[in-house]
């Protein structure tokens, strides 16, 4: 007899049952029907002797113990009263009367079970994993997937397993096994890296939908990525969250100003030994950046009143009455490694004036209602809980976001080594965890009397417990374009004279480029005036003689070009690899995305005048730079596929409220402003799931199941241990729901 015919069989033995009692009470009579059809309660049912077919699998990923699985009668993600149930045993295993949909509950009273290690983990979100009735044998992460898929296809399972499958690298039985009893080691880590890597996703899902929602559509839409075939990351610069997006509606802005803000009130700014300041310091060397016709000396901002204020304010720069616009350029603020920790001083955010060398300019903010980006936003999502992958500045901050990691300078500290003057010092506290820079010997007693100077701030950390420096601070490339000219016998030009000592040696470690290129996925990082520059630094002309200086347009920044300081680069060793990937942004990018031929990943760095850099560029111009560029991506070929992901490098010195939470040894620092940009992107929203810069990198190993980046690993569970969510992917921010 058939599974089938002996369900069809106990369902008509129930109605009969029933019909003889009917007195019973309504919910217990539905039950027998539900027990006759192969449901029941902790796998039992209320009438056992009913029989019927039942369920049995695994909850895997590795195996969680104490989940509690239903038959998932209504189809709608969740155990409802009345659906078959159990819990998991020591295993993962599983029996449930009935056939259909799996769907497995983890909560925190569940554990993680690793058959490898034998070791046993606590669940710290909540998940839900869902199985289709066909595969609902191994109901983990992958099954949830598949279900996802099929909710997006209109229930194909076959075609659904079909494609997973095929972008995983493994066969279709594969994908349906208990991965932990896998014996091709390959097959296990593909699929053991897919359920880790959706694991967040998951839990991200969950939180959203809560107790009451629909959370189906909130699964679905973060397994539908494949909807997305490229990613473009726009790459601007020195910019907080507060500073730009600070007066944005509903978004966690200025305090006692943006009515949306998560606090009535910011923090007043301390002096160094912890004193509340009377009103904020003089912005040392004045306001605006040499060379415009608009000045406003350091005299004229003493006495500023201890408390956040608009730059751009219509009647003039505090009680100036000059009024400095967006198309000004105001002077640069340090933006360093150690700086922004004690900036951040803890999380209080209160040291912003005391550790900046621009004084009270770091309280600033701009009425950015003005800028073409605003108007984008309103459009799409505005991210406002996003936060600098790195503390300090930008050469640390691209980094990141191409490795998720700092840059390594072995044996700094050797006699030989041209780097050995540039270890920072640093005061650190008895469990040698960091305090602050060491002062100077002649360091003023208070910021109201001076900027703050230190002993040695420079580019290189002291020597770990591993025996490692770590290059923290700008650092110039190994190849060209370099800002370090090349030695006087390199006759090639090629490289970065090596004796200086800040010139980085040739880094190692994986980027996201080398786990693209290792699945067969192209990628390109996209330089303004990457031709140009290269084309000075390896001619024949006297170098660095001929570079544009720091008051001229282009303005190339040679540390914001972070693969090429990778020897995967190296324009001798590797000349094929260097012109597959590093390319020029008027040249290729704009050729690309008006031909349709991005590839799957793209990095957008505008050159210097053009990146919203206090200092050397304005806000306005890389404000109408970037929404142009928008423009002509909206118009290729490839866009109603393709995400743009625009965020600054770092906060440039610039205060925000935000409390930054509190993770590894190398960040994350101040929030930043993010724009989630795509057909794809919720339409005027304020996405607050918390981020960092390597969210992309997250959303990029999410789509194309990529191997998960050692730092991405480590900051994660930072995060957990100190009680706090691990750093989202961006799938918050979209919605596949009305997908063309």
């Amino acid at each position: 007899m058939t599974a089938s015919t002996r369900s069809s069989g106990a369902l008509a033995s129930a109605r009969t049952f029933v019909s003889h009692f009917k007195p019973w009470p309504t919910a217990i009579a539905a039950a027998a029907l539900v027990v006759a059809c192969g449901g029941g309660s902790d796998g039992g049912g209320f009438f056992p002797f009913l029989g019927g077919a039942t369920t049995a699998g695994v909850v895997t990923g590795s195996y969680y113990r104490n989940a509690k699985v239903c038959i998932d009668a209504n189809n709608n993600g969740r155990c409802d009263a009345g659906e078959a149930s159990t819990t998991t045993d020591a295993n993962g295993a599983f029996t449930l009367a009935g056939q259909g949909a799996v769907v497995a509950e983890i909560g925190t009273g569940s554990k993680r079970f690793d058959p490898d290690t034998g070791v046993e983990s606590a669940v710290t979100r909540a998940l839900v994993f869902r199985a289709p009735a066909g595969a609902n044998g191994v109901v983990n992460a992958i099954s949830t997937e598949l279900a996802a898929l099929m909710d997006a296809n209109g229930g194909n399972l076959a075609a659904a397993r079909t494609a997973l499958a095929a972008r995983l690298g493994v066969s279709e039985s594969q994908l349906l096994a208990d991965h932990n009893k896998v014996g091709d080691a390959k097959v296990k880590t593909a699929l053991q890296t897919e359920i880790d890597q959706s694991l967040e996703r998951i839990a991200e899902a969950v939180a959203e939908a809560g107790s009451g929602g629909d959370i189906v559509a909130a699964l679905r839409n973060r397994f539908a990525l494949d909807d997305i075939t490229n990613v473009v990351v726009i790459y601007a610069e020195n910019r907080g969250f507060d500073n730009l997006y600070g007066l944005y509606p509903g978004a966690n802005g200025i305090p006692g100003v943006n009515p949306s803000s998560s606090t009535s009130t910011a923090e007043p700014q301390k002096d160094f030994d912890g004193a509340t300041l009377p009103n904020l310091p003089p912005v040392w060397t004045g306001v605006t950046a040499s060379g415009q016709t608009t000045v406003i000396e350091q005299g004229k901002t003493v006495g500023m009143p201890n408390r956040m204020f608009q730059i751009d304010d219509p009647k003039g720069f505090y009680n100036t009455g000059t009024v400095v616009s967006q198309s000004i350029i105001t002077r640069d603020l340090v933006h360093r490694f150690y700086n922004n920790q004690m900036q951040i001083n803890g999380g209080k955010n209160d040291k912003f004036t005391a550790y900046s060398d621009a004084g009270g300019l770091s309280m600033g903010y701009y009425d950015g209602s003005k800028m073409k980006l605003w108007d984008l936003a309103k459009q799409y999502t505005l991210a406002d809980n996003f936060f600098m992958g790195a503390f300090g500045g930008s050469f640390l901050n691209h980094q990141y976001l191409v490795c998720a990691c700092a840059p390594l300078y072995p044996n700094a500290d050797a006699d030989s080594s041209p780097a050995k003057a540039t270890i920072s010092a640093i005061d650190t506290d008895a469990n040698g965890n960091f305090v602050r820079l060491t002062p100077a010997d002649n360091a003023p007693s208070s910021v109201l009397v001076g900027a703050p100077t230190y002993k040695n701030d420079n580019t290189l950390t002291p020597k770990d417990a591993a025996g490692n420096f770590y290059a923290v601070n700008t650092m110039q490339p190994p190849y060209q374009p370099s800002n370090n000219a090349p030695a006087a016998n390199d006759a090639t030009h090629h490289y970065a004279d090596t004796t200086k000592s800040n010139t980085l040696p040739p880094q190692t470690q994986a980027t996201i480029g080398d786990l693209l290129t290792a699945k067969g996925l192209n990628w390109a990082w996209y330089g303004g005036a990457w031709n140009s520059t290269t084309a000075i630094a390896e001619g024949d002309r006297k170098f660095p003689a001929a570079v544009p200086p720091a008051a001229q347009t282009p303005n190339f920044q040679f540390h914001h070009q972070p693969f090429n300081y990778y020897a995967a680069f190296d324009p001798v060793q590797h000349p094929d690899a260097r012109a597959a990937h590093l390319k020029d942004f008027d040249a290729d990018f704009l050729k690309d995305a008006a031909n349709g031929t991005l590839p799957a990943v793209s990095f957008y760095k505008p050159q210097g005048n053009l990146n919203q850099h206090a200092g050397y560029a304005s806000v306005a111009d890389g404000d109408a730079h970037i929404a142009d560029v928008i423009a002509k991506l909206k118009a290729s070929p490839q866009w109603k596929h393709m995400l743009v992901v625009v965020t600054y490098d770092e906060n440039g010195g610039f205060y925000d409220h935000a409390r930054v939470p509190k993770a590894d040894r190398w960040g994350p620092g101040t929030r930043i402003p993010a724009l989630i940009v795509s057909d794809f992107a919720k339409k005027g929203f304020v996405d607050k799931t918390q981020y960092d810069t390597a969210s992309t990198l997250r959303f990029i190993t999410h789509r194309w199941s990529l191997p998960v980046l050692p730092g991405l690993v480590e900051r994660d569970k930072a995060l957990v241990k100190n009680g706090l969510p691990a750093m989202g992917d961006l799938t918050s921010a979209l919605d596949f729901s009305k997908k063309s």
